[in-house]
C-alpha cells in the first residue's frame, strides 16, 4: 500500500463536501475517498519517492519530476497528466517566467509537483481549508485551471493598467524610464507564448471523454477557455498598443531633435551677417574706415545689433519661427 510521502506541501483527503482531512506523513493513502498530496519535486525526498511509487508509470513520473516544461495534456485510459502554467509571484522573479504545475490525476487520487510557489495553488487550498473547496478529482482540476486563469488575468489587467499610464504620460509629454516599455512588451509577449497552447489544452481537456467529468465540469471548462481567449486577445492588444506607443514616442524624440536643430539653425542665420562684418574689420590693413576715430567700435556694435535685430523680425515676418 502506497503511503503519504515526507515533506509533501499538501497532503489531504476531500471529503465530499468541500472540506478536506489531512493526511499525515507516511499514512496509507486512503483506497475509497480520493486525496490530493502535492510535492515540491526539488527535494530529493519527493523525487525518491515518485522515482519508485507504483502509481505512476514512467512518462507520468518524467511529467512531475520536471522533465516537461511545456503545457501538456496526456490521456492514459481514465487517468490525465497535465502541465499547466502560472503567473509566478515569487520574490525577486520575474512574472512573466511562469512556473509549471504538473498533474497526474485519477478518479481516485491528485498527485501535483511543482518547483517554486504558486498563488493559484494556495488558493485551491485556502478554499479547501474555508470548506468551500472541490468535492471530487474533476471538481479539484476545475478550480486549479480556474485559479490560474484568474491569477493570469489579474497580471494581464495589471500590464494594461501600466500601458494606460504610459499612454497618458505621453500624452502629457512625458518620457518613460528607459527599458520600460520594452519590459512591458517583452512581458506581455512571453505571457502569451504560455497562455495560448493553454487555452487549447483546456479546450480539449472539455471535450474528452472522461468519465469522472460531468457535463457541469465541462461547462465549466469551456468558459475557463474562453475567458483564456478573452485575456489572449487583450494580449494581443497590448502588444498592439505598445507598438503604436512607442512610435508615438520616437515621432515626439524625433520632433523635439529637429526643432532644436531648426533652433540652432535661426541662431547661425542671425548671427551670420555679424560673423562675416567682424571676420571682415578684423583684418590688420591700412584704409579700414573709422580706424582713427573714437567712437568707430561703439558704433560698428550698434550697426551688428541694429542688423541682428532687422533680420530676426524678418525672419519673424516670413514665418520662420
Amino acid at each position: 500500500m502506497e503511503r503519504v510521502p515526507k515533506n509533501s506541501i499538501y497532503s489531504l483527503q476531500l471529503d465530499g463536501e468541500g472540506g478536506m482531512l489531512p493526511l499525515p506523513a507516511g499514512s496509507p493513502l486512503p483506497a475509497a475517498e480520493p486525496a490530493w498530496v502535492h510535492l515540491d519535486y526539488g527535494q530529493p525526498d519527493t523525487e525518491l519517492w515518485l522515482l519508485n511509487t507504483t502509481l505512476l508509470n514512467d512518462s507520468a513520473r518524467e511529467a512531475l519530476l520536471g522533465q516537461s516544461s511545456r503545457p501538456k495534456l496526456v490521456r492514459n485510459g481514465e487517468n490525465l497528466l497535465l502541465i499547466l502554467r502560472g503567473i509566478n509571484h515569487n520574490t525577486n522573479d520575474r512574472p512573466e517566467e511562469m512556473v509549471a504545475l504538473r498533474i497526474f490525476i485519477s478518479p481516485r487520487l491528485i498527485l501535483s509537483s511543482r518547483r517554486r510557489p504558486l498563488l493559484s495553488e494556495q488558493d485551491v487550498y485556502q478554499q479547501l481549508a474555508g470548506q468551500g473547496g472541490p468535492v471530487n478529482p474533476a471538481d479539484w482540476l476545475v478550480e486549479i485551471c480556474d485559479a490560474l486563469t484568474d491569477r493570469a488575468g489579474e497580471f494581464v489587467e495589471a500590464l494594461h493598467d501600466q500601458i494606460l499610464e504610459l499612454e497618458e504620460a505621453v500624452l502629457e509629454g512625458d518620457m518613460p524610464a528607459s527599458g520600460q516599455l520594452g519590459r512591458i512588451r517583452k512581458q506581455l509577449i512571453m505571457i502569451r507564448r504560455y497562455l495560448s497552447p493553454q487555452r487549447d489544452l483546456v479546450a480539449r481537456l472539455a471535450s474528452e471523454k472522461i468519465g469522472w467529468l460531468d457535463d457541469d465540469d465541462r461547462r465549466r471548462l469551456l468558459d475557463i477557455a474562453d475567458r483564456l481567449r478573452r485575456w489572449l486577445d487583450d494580449l494581443d492588444a497590448g502588444v498592439a498598443r505598445t507598438a503604436v506607443l512607442a512610435d508615438e514616442i520616437n515621432n515626439i524624440m524625433t520632433e523635439a531633435t529637429n526643432r532644436r536643430a531648426y533652433q540652432m539653425s535661426i541662431m547661425a542665420l542671425l548671427f551670420l551677417p555679424a560673423s562675416f562684418l567682424t571676420g571682415l574689420f578684423g583684418i590688420n590693413l591700412g584704409g579700414m574706415p573709422g580706424a582713427d576715430n573714437p567712437l568707430a567700435f561703439w558704433t560698428f556694435c550698434l550697426l551688428l545689433t541694429g542688423l541682428g535685430v532687422g533680420l530676426g523680425i524678418w525672419l519673424r515676418l516670413r514665418r520662420w519661427w
